[in-house]
């Protein structure tokens, strides 16, 4: 990874080396339009819109989540749904927009902060908005991929040329304890980043510590079965200390159609690669799901969706909504819902979490139900024809919770891995073993960091998408 930034560098010396043949570069260093350091909040507001775009994406390109749970079928080709993770280099794609375009903006923006006048209350909430936007990719990372390259991954290349691979397990251990700290350097009663950077929550450090417990809840609900007491006292701690308590404190990105434009205009606009899948349509279908009024259309008279890794023509079929592919579609990744199927499963597994599994399933549904327009009425009798099922609970949470998380990709895919539901089935021409639960490692790092990727290949398992994740133990 750090012969990325080499060969980023070699290019600009070269090219001021051909230029100083000319003429002499010194009166073009000082340009007071383009500072040579750029200020903490435009690379936060970078940050913040390309770690956005590339999680949330549908694109076959990068992460594609929503292959990996199912939920969008394809008309024109198949390769995403058939598993195909070779062709487009998805793994080396999204692993360089994570590491280069996010984490490596806001750990320079922490270190130009330091050269900016603050008061110290708001240097504070500015650091710790930067480090809580930057353990939220970390968090996406290692989630994506398991073992990465962390505590060795930005050191210089004098010290460090090619970064080992951590264990996941101890990555989890330190973005819980880096949350901690964070959140315990906030001030709430004073502001962060008021003046364009935070495009998210515009400075509100409430927002932000709830924001930090959200991400730490959903990453103690991952340990749950590997780690048990750490889960719980993670869990436990997190709730207590506040976590996102309505849709208005969700992380979403907020496209404005212009500047920055929601990435699914590209995916589900103009072209018409994508359906709703079969196992979606079905599962809403089954249930009489009123959200199916909002986020599909009708074939005639019926919501049909596209059998999941085969051809599925475009006309044949229920399409998504335009709401998905307006320019300023947000990109909710962290919402009220999910916190709230995350309480009702820490509930489940006998955590003390300010209420029962049953109430935070309702609430949950009802929530997501209220997000897309259903009346109370219809919300209600879903909800009354669709109890919580203690017998069965993670058949409950799962199914619900992957329906809900329908265009949150990343989301859906950490329900339906930690719980084992809705069941998938690999597509009868998928080229791998089974369903994907990772994605395989870049293949620039088997050239670029060959001894660390396959140490770490080997320690995994091996570096296969059906490899499962340190956590995904059932």
């Amino acid at each position: 990874m750090k012969k990325i930034f080499n060969i980023l560098t070699i290019g600009v010396v070269a090219a001021m080396s051909l230029t100083s043949c000319e003429r002499d570069l010194t009166s073009l260093n000082v340009d007071p339009k383009h500072p040579s350091i750029l200020p903490s909040q435009n690379l936060l507001a970078i940050g913040l819109q390309q770690s956005s775009y590339y999680m949330f994406t549908g694109s076959v390109n990068f992460n594609n989540y929503r292959f990996f749970t199912q939920q969008w079928a394809q008309t024109t080709y198949t390769d995403e749904t058939t598993y195909n993770l070779v062709t487009r280099n998805q793994p080396r794609n999204h692993f360089n927009r994570m590491y280069v375009y996010s984490i490596n903006n806001y750990k320079t923006a922490k270190t130009n902060l330091e050269n900016e006048a603050n008061t110290p209350a708001v240097k504070a909430n500015k650091l710790a908005s930067l480090e809580i936007s930057e353990i939220f990719v970390w968090e996406n990372v290692v989630d994506t991929f398991g073992d990465v390259p962390y505590t060795e991954a930005f050191k210089p290349n004098e010290e460090i040329y090619s970064p080992k691979y951590d264990d996941a397990k101890q990555i989890y251990v330190s973005l819980l304890s880096r949350i901690d700290a964070a959140i315990a350097t906030i001030n709430e009663s004073s502001e962060g980043y008021t003046d364009g950077g935070d495009i998210v929550y515009t400075g509100d450090m409430t927002k932000w510590k709830h924001f930090a417990n959200s991400i730490k809840l959903r990453l103690a609900m991952n340990l749950a079965d590997v780690d048990p007491a750490l889960s719980k006292s993670a869990a436990e701690s997190a709730i207590a200390s506040g976590v996102i308590s309505s849709e208005d404190e969700s992380y979403v990105f907020k496209f404005d159609g212009g500047t920055f434009v929601n990435p699914n205009i590209d995916d589900l606009g103009a072209r018409n690669d994508y359906v709703p899948s079969e196992l979606v349509i079905n599962t809403m279908n089954a249930n009489n799901d009123p959200r199916r009024a909002t986020w599909f259309t009708q074939k005639n008279g019926a919501y049909v969706g596209g059998k999941f890794g085969e051809l599925n023509p475009f006309a044949n079929y229920s399409h998504m909504s335009s709401s998905f592919n307006a320019g300023d579609a947000p990109a909710n990744l962290l919402s009220y819902v999910e916190v709230l199927f995350l309480k009702s499963e820490a509930a489940a597994r006998g955590y003390s979490v300010g209420g029962t599994a049953v109430s935070f399933y309702n609430d949950a549904l009802a929530a997501s139900m209220s997000e897309n327009s259903v009346s109370a009425a219809d919300s209600a009798a879903y909800i009354a024809a669709h109890p919580y099922n203690a017998a069965n609970w993670k058949q409950s949470i799962g199914v619900e919770a992957w329906v809900a998380m329908f265009n949150r990709g990343f989301a859906a895919w950490n329900f339906s891995r930690r719980l084992d539901y809705p069941v998938f089935v690999n597509p009868a021409n998928s080229q791998l073993t089974g369903v994907p639960v990772r994605m395989p490692y870049s293949d620039q790092e088997y050239v670029l960091n060959g001894p660390n990727v396959n140490a770490a290949a080997t320690k995994i398992g091996g570096d296969k998408a059906t490899t499962k994740l340190f956590w995904d133990k059932n």
